[in-house]
């Protein structure tokens, strides 16, 4: 999340990867190894300067109220950032509610209906202005400033957008311990002035990183702390996962297993992306031969944005924030849903895709469609949410699952028969003007919680376990006041959530074994 590398004196513990941590304090590094070390972090100079910042978003709702953070992203080919590239959510919202960059409603939205949804994501001033209902946090100031001085910067409040001085270096401890406790006050009495102005306060929708320093770390410590403030709100976090392939930083592990342990009890609800599953979706569905950093956010948008969809728009079943955790979460540690979005589609081949429901409906259930590489035919589904948007009628999908429920490659555990949630809006998708998507008539998004997305769990523990059986980088974390016993604890903690999901499965098997006798 925070730039990789070191400021005020700390340095980033990835860049210590070539050589093994010192037994001895005083050991002597002859000129040769000297030079060899300077030649490896003058490499990892250069890399970060070629890699390019993403910025997601961090959120909760108006009736919630948005908080966005800064996630760190793979490094994929990327063009030059420009502030859209942290701002694909709110720019899609705005375009939805037909919002100008500078807050003022269009002519067009004027005449039309005044009551559009617009105060489930933004608060209107006394002048007719909206205002988003969001806080951007950084533990340093580089991203926020592109969004500071950006095409949208009259959008948000000034005083929303906190940065510190310092990144948190690739450290979960520095964002935790040190550097963001030093923030978390600033930004909490922030959260606590937009709470106070919402009407009806759902919940928080939380965008972050699990790898980076500040994602990770101050993150989870923000998580802590709206627990204890707004304990019964809901808290949905969105966070970007280590990509099996496409690592930003070799201590990912570490941070994501940490940050993970940490906040598995404040979290209602994580939905998971990873880079290099939706790098996949815009280069085989997209053609998009190099992705750049603005395909990737503009594809996520569109699946935050049809989640939102039915607290901000008409529909004939619309969906909150506490339908979410009721329908999706068995248990209230297994909070993982898959998240699939169909149909993904260019201008240039829409017109030869029917796209109807029964087709976006099964495309969703397939590998391709999903943010997170795992397959789900491997695991059994416990529930799954439906969230269709645009030309869409009852019929339509309770046919569409109908079909489902026939195919023995899509299976729920025998103790969840009915397995569907489903939620309609008549918004349909809307697209950005000069975007890779093509418009449709019709859209869906999917959120399955299945036991399949262990496996995603299983490849970070075992990239953990590597590392942490050598102890390697873990002076770094301890450095900045943390114990290293929170390495073993935080571990133990994801084999239990590997053992919970294991379970979950064997539950079903049983009852299977069972029924045949």
């Amino acid at each position: 999340m925070s730039e990789t590398r070191a400021s005020g004196g700390h340095r980033d513990p990835s860049a210590n990867h070539s050589r093994q941590i010192p037994t001895r304090p005083n050991r002597r590094i002859n000129n040769e190894q000297e030079r060899q070390l300077e030649g490896d972090r003058q490499r990892i100079i250069e890399t970060l300067k070629k890699g390019v910042h993403n910025k997601l978003n961090r959120s909760g709702l108006s009736s919630s109220q948005l908080i966005i953070l800064r996630p760190r992203v793979s490094p994929l080919p990327s063009s030059s950032p420009d502030s859209f590239n942290y701002l694909s959510n709110p720019r899609l919202y705005c375009l939805e509610h037909g919002i100008q960059p500078d807050g003022y409603l269009t002519e067009e939205r004027k005449k039309a209906d005044p009551d559009h949804g617009f105060s489930t994501f933004f608060s209107e001033t006394g002048q007719g202005k909206y205002v988003p209902r969001t806080i951007y946090c950084d533990l340093e100031p580089n991203v926020v400033d592109e969004v500071r001085t950006g095409t949208y910067r009259s959008l948000f409040h000034p005083e929303n957008m906190i940065t510190g001085k310092e990144d948190a270096s690739n450290n979960y401890a520095r964002g935790h311990y040190t550097v963001g406790k030093e923030m978390i006050d600033q930004v909490l009495d922030k959260v606590r002035r937009v709470a106070d102005n919402c009407a009806g306060l759902q919940g928080f929708l939380v965008f972050h990183s699990f790898g980076g320093g500040t994602g990770s770390g101050f993150g989870a410590l923000l998580m802590e702390r709206l627990s204890v403030d707004y304990g019964k709100k809901s808290k949905l976090e969105f966070c970007v996962y280590p990509a099996p392939q496409n690592a930003t930083s070799v201590v990912e592990p570490y941070n994501s297993i940490l940050t993970t342990h940490t906040t598995l009890e404040h979290s209602d609800c994580s939905f998971m992306v990873d880079n290099e599953a939706i790098y996949d979706i815009c280069r085989r569905n997209l053609g998009i031969e190099r992705p750049s950093y603005e395909n990737l956010n503009r594809l996520i948008a569109q699946v935050v944005s049809s989640i939102t969809a039915s607290l901000r728009f008409d529909g004939s079943l619309n969906v909150d924030l506490n339908e979410f955790q009721t329908n999706l979460v068995p248990y209230p540690r297994i909070h993982f849903p898959l998240v699939a979005y169909a149909p993904v589609v260019s201008a240039a081949k829409a017109s030869h895709e029917a796209n109807s429901v029964n087709e976006i409906t099964s495309a969703c259930f397939e590998p391709n469609n999903q943010m997170v590489k795992c397959d789900p035919r491997n695991g059994k589904y416990m529930a799954t949410c439906l969230l269709y948007r645009g030309d869409v009628v009852p019929k339509e999908t309770h046919a569409a699952v109908a079909t489902l429920k026939t195919k023995r490659t899509i299976q729920f555990v025998d103790w969840c028969p009915t397995g569907f949630k489903i939620g309609i809006c008549y918004q349909p998708p809307q697209q950005v003007p000069g975007g890779d998507l093509a418009k449709l008539d019709r859209a869906v998004c999917m959120l399955s919680n299945t036991t399949a997305i262990a496996e995603a769990w299983s490849a970070l523990d075992h990239k953990f376990d590597l590392m942490y059986s050598k102890r390697a980088f873990v002076h770094w974390y301890v450095g900045e006041g943390m114990e290293e016993g929170e390495f073993s604890e935080a571990r133990e903690d994801l084999a239990a959530l590997e053992r919970d999901y294991e379970e979950v499965a064997a539950d079903s098997m049983d009852e299977e074994v069972e029924a045949e006798y």
